[in-house]
């Protein structure tokens, strides 16, 4: 989920929470009769309410299914943004007389994958770089083996892996993210300590 993504949920949230807020605020004090004691007493759809419903009867429930696809809509459209990624199709790597070099960020990230895997304790690797400008981020996977050294895997990518990274992105600073699952190795890939 990328930046964008976490600022439109956390202004979604806080104004659905608003609203909610409002709304049973509201219940509440007709409730407890605030808004008179006849209110509190009576039935949130009286007579003016039915009335209304019938009076404009088809019409309203029209506008009552096309306020629900809207919603609908906006709620898939919610589901859909959560998977989006904040990745990037080439980086710029130099810029100069002689032209511009661009690469592949798939590319990239594959070498970084590739450099990952070359550990004995880790049985498949995958990378995705991200971010803006000159603010990259990568992503890593791993499937590491359940019965390798945790320190030696932190080792090889802090001393090996994520330098090698920095020294190919030409960057002094690139955070990186690991996410490390464990599995058995297949009887072919174990890693003897």
């Amino acid at each position: 989920m990328n930046r964008r993504t976490s600022r439109g949920n956390r202004w979604g949230l806080a104004l659905t929470g608003i609203v909610l807020a409002v709304l049973g605020g509201c219940a509440l004090a007709r409730g407890m009769g605030a808004f008179g004691r006849d209110a509190a007493g009576t039935a949130i759809a009286d007579a003016r309410v039915r009335f209304f419903l019938v009076a404009w009867s088809p019409w309203i429930w029209w506008v009552v299914a096309l306020v629900a696809v809207i919603v609908a809509l906006l709620g898939l459209r919610w589901l859909f943004v959560q998977g989006r990624r904040d990745s990037r199709d080439s980086l710029r790597m130099e810029t100069g007389p002689g032209g511009v070099t661009d690469v592949t960020a798939k590319g990239m990230a594959a070498a970084v994958a590739a450099d990952v895997a070359t550990s004995p304790a880790v049985l498949n690797a995958g990378a995705d770089l991200g971010g803006s400008g000159n603010r990259l981020m990568v992503r890593l996977r791993l499937v590491a083996d359940e019965q390798a050294s945790m320190s030696e895997l932190r080792d090889h990518l802090a001393g090996v892996a994520i330098p090698h990274m920095r020294s190919a992105l030409e960057a002094e600073h690139v955070p990186a993210v690991a996410r490390v699952t464990l599995e058995p190795a297949p009887a072919s890939h174990r890693v003897v300590h």
